[in-house]
């Protein structure tokens, strides 16, 4: 699903992106509701960036990729938790590109995300490449998502990954 978002473009630098897990529901400006396999998952696209929520039931666990007040630490390249009965892993990475490889990515991500039943992508105003981006899937044995945070002005596009498996 790809919708417009009605907001002010907030996050303007890769570089004030921040990760948290396990914290409280932020504004949504759009939500995808899904179910995999048992498990309810939620893809919020926020204005300023992203949040995930699983819920098992009686077990949540809530990702947020965003600009966080008072969070200056960078995005980790790579983080692991136990989440009650789970193993979470998150891996980012920021790709650098030029204007022309910049525009070919994002409309090659948008279309991906666009047309995939698990997908929601959100476009920023002012810039039909400014975007987040984020796509689901799994089974019983465990999710995955991935999702993308395009910044055109800067030539990034900060690209996330995290799985959430049962522990054996």
């Amino acid at each position: 699903m790809l919708t417009t978002l009605h907001t002010h473009y907030t996050d303007t630098r890769a570089g004030d992106l921040a990760w948290c897990l396990g914290s409280g529901l932020l504004p949504a400006l759009a939500v995808l509701d899904l179910q995999l396999g048992p498990s309810a998952i939620q893809l919020r696209l926020l204005g300023a960036s992203h949040q995930v929520v699983l819920d098992q039931g009686d077990q949540e666990c809530v990702e947020t990729v965003a600009c966080l007040p008072g969070r200056r630490t960078p995005l980790p390249a790579r983080a692991a938790e136990r989440v009650s009965g789970w193993e979470y892993e998150f891996a980012a990475r920021i790709e650098r590109l030029t204007p022309h490889e910049f525009d070919g990515r994002a409309g090659e991500l948008l279309a991906l995300v666009e047309n995939h039943p698990h997908g929601l992508a959100g476009v920023f105003p002012g810039d039909p490449n400014a975007f987040t981006a984020l796509l689901a899937g799994g089974d019983e044995g465990g999710i995955l998502w991935r999702t993308w945070h395009a910044y055109p002005q800067e030539g990034r596009l900060v690209c996330t990954r995290s799985t959430l498996r049962r522990r054996s």
